[in-house]
């Protein structure tokens, strides 16, 4: 039993500390009095951590608190550990799992913050601290100063060099857009894009502000670099990261150590394109080019296609004359030098009299040649005598008696050989196999015939996109177009123009042609025409 028998909770206690609660001890009678220092009631360690406990929550309450954050600490749990601390003291907090997602900005080492939520204390370590569920940071001030600590860290890391920025395509077939599908930029970029090259346009939806922008912006820059570039999903050749104007806060998801550090470590081109000409964000810095809006980013993708048209005709006009010209200089050249050529029988002159030379001398060099062989004929027919003839035939019957008995098997094994190959070739053709080979060549000639007829099919279809643009060319040329705009064409005798006022009066009856027709001076009363507005003007 308990030494304090004497005592029991039911009011307030007299000698209490002065944290105790209401209502937790009442003396009871004493039966003796006891010792001086013994009246003190004693307590649990738990109920002097549930008594502190209860008056510091019914105390404070809720409350917010400004500071500067202190150590940072994420457990495996999820649960976020960080300190608020001021010049001389210093505030444990504590944000749950659930607490830190709803959060709209993380707490950074050395950045002003004003914390929101309840203080408590935990009694496994004797301390109060506070549990938060709300932080922002303590102005525009702390913003700008916490960007340019983070420009200042990642300008240090090489984040921002000027020499790891990747060269824009010059015409990317696939454009991946990084922005959110329900707002008017992704409408703006696309049509920017019809309008100067339409291209393959792929969008990754993110939410452009709020705590979920980093993440997600940061993912789609991944995954869009992830992509296998022979895959079913086409690999982007260009990345464009957009979003409207909006304040520090509205835009701060883009200034996120994730953000930059995936936009950096991505292999394909990124256009940043966050907020109006004067917003800028720390993506700015680690893209590979800025556009100071949306649309200024598609202009930056793609070039303007009827500006590549006329410079290829261009370039395709000069290269014409280009050759022409060489062909032109190369045959004066050959011509000039055709001329410093000797005559062809001033070349041949020196051949023809060692001709003549060789000619004079052929009779005698052909009588000496002669001589020279009858008299070998005479040596060596000395040495043809009957009996070195007769041993040279027994010689040659031997030998022809040996190869005549090689000459049965011989045969007999090259008729064994086309025999094997003639049944080898006659397999080939049996039936079937022609059938095969019938097939196998009919299939060729599908394949074949398919391939011409798409091939003529693109000539066909290339040689109309020709005509229409040449049609178009010739309409946009013609002064019918001019007729539309106002102006008209006045026509003397025998429908020929006439340019001159002085020529009016020699003419013969006048014609003018607008763009809904024609009619003479004389005529005009008697039709009934529509007036001109007021802010167009006539030849006459």
């Amino acid at each position: 039993m308990r030494p304090d028998t004497g005592w029991r909770r039911a009011g307030q206690a007299r000698g209490v500390a002065p944290f105790a609660p209401r209502g937790i001890l009442q003396r009871m009678d004493l039966i003796d009095d006891p010792a001086p220092g013994q009246n003190a009631p004693e307590f649990t360690v738990s109920e002097i951590s549930g008594a502190v406990k209860r008056v510091i929550e019914g105390e404070f309450g809720r409350v917010r608190v400004r500071g500067e954050v202190g150590r940072v600490s994420h457990a495996r749990s999820g649960h976020l550990y960080f300190d608020v601390k001021d010049d001389r003291n210093l505030l444990a907090c504590v944000a749950w799992k659930g607490q830190v997602a709803a959060l709209t900005a993380m707490p950074e080492e050395g950045a002003e913050v004003v914390v929101t939520g309840r203080l408590t204390t935990f009694g496994s370590q004797s301390k109060y601290q506070m549990n938060v569920d709300g932080l922002r940071p303590a102005g525009v001030g702390a913003l700008m100063a916490m960007l340019e600590k983070r420009r200042a860290q990642f300008q240090a890391e090489g984040l921002f060099d000027p020499a790891a920025k990747r060269p824009l395509p010059f015409l990317p077939r696939v454009i991946g857009v990084v922005t959110s599908p329900t707002g008017a930029v992704i409408r703006d970029i696309l049509h920017r894009l019809r309008d100067r090259f339409p291209s393959r346009v792929l969008v990754w939806p993110v939410a452009v502000q709020g705590r979920a922008c980093a993440p997600e912006v940061a993912a789609a820059i991944a995954g869009f670099n992830a992509l296998p570039p022979d895959g079913p999903i086409p690999r982007p050749d260009l990345l464009i990261v957009a979003r409207g104007g909006g304040s520090v806060e509205d835009l701060w998801g883009f200034n996120e150590e994730i953000v930059v550090r995936a936009a950096f470590a991505g292999t394909i081109p990124l256009i940043s394109a966050v907020g109006h000409e004067t917003d800028t964000s720390l993506l700015d810095h680690a893209a590979d080019r800025r556009a100071p809006t949306p649309s200024a980013a598609a202009e930056m993708a793609v070039p303007v296609r009827l500006d590549l048209v006329a410079q290829t005709d261009a370039l395709g006009a000069r290269l014409t004359r280009a050759l022409g010209q060489g062909v032109a200089r190369r045959r004066d050249r050959l011509r000039d030098l055709s001329r410093a050529l000797p005559r062809a029988d001033t070349l041949t002159a020196q051949g023809r009299q060692r001709l003549d030379l060789a000619e004079r001398r052929l009779d005698a060099a052909l009588a000496a040649g002669q001589a020279a062989r009858r008299a070998r004929l005479a040596e060596r027919s000395a040495h043809l005598r009957p009996s070195g003839l007769m041993q040279r035939l027994v010689a040659c019957d031997r030998t022809a008696a040996g190869l005549g008995a090689r000459l049965a098997p011989g045969l007999r094994r090259a008729l064994d050989l086309r025999a094997a190959r003639l049944a080898e070739r006659s397999d080939r053709l049996r039936p079937d196999a022609l059938r095969r080979d019938i097939a196998r060549h009919r299939d060729t000639l599908s394949r074949q015939v398919a391939r011409l007829a798409a091939a003529q099919s693109a000539r066909l279809e290339r040689g109309g996109r020709q005509l229409e643009a040449l049609d178009r060319l010739r309409l946009s040329l013609g002064y019918e177009a001019t007729l539309q705009r106002g102006y008209a064409v006045v026509r003397a005798g025998d429908a020929v123009v006439t340019t001159r006022a002085a020529a009016e009066a020699a003419a013969a009856p006048l014609e003018i042609q607008f763009r809904d027709g024609r009619m003479t001076p004389g005529a005009r009363r008697r039709r009934k025409q529509t007036p001109p507005p007021p802010d167009q003007g006539t030849l006459l």
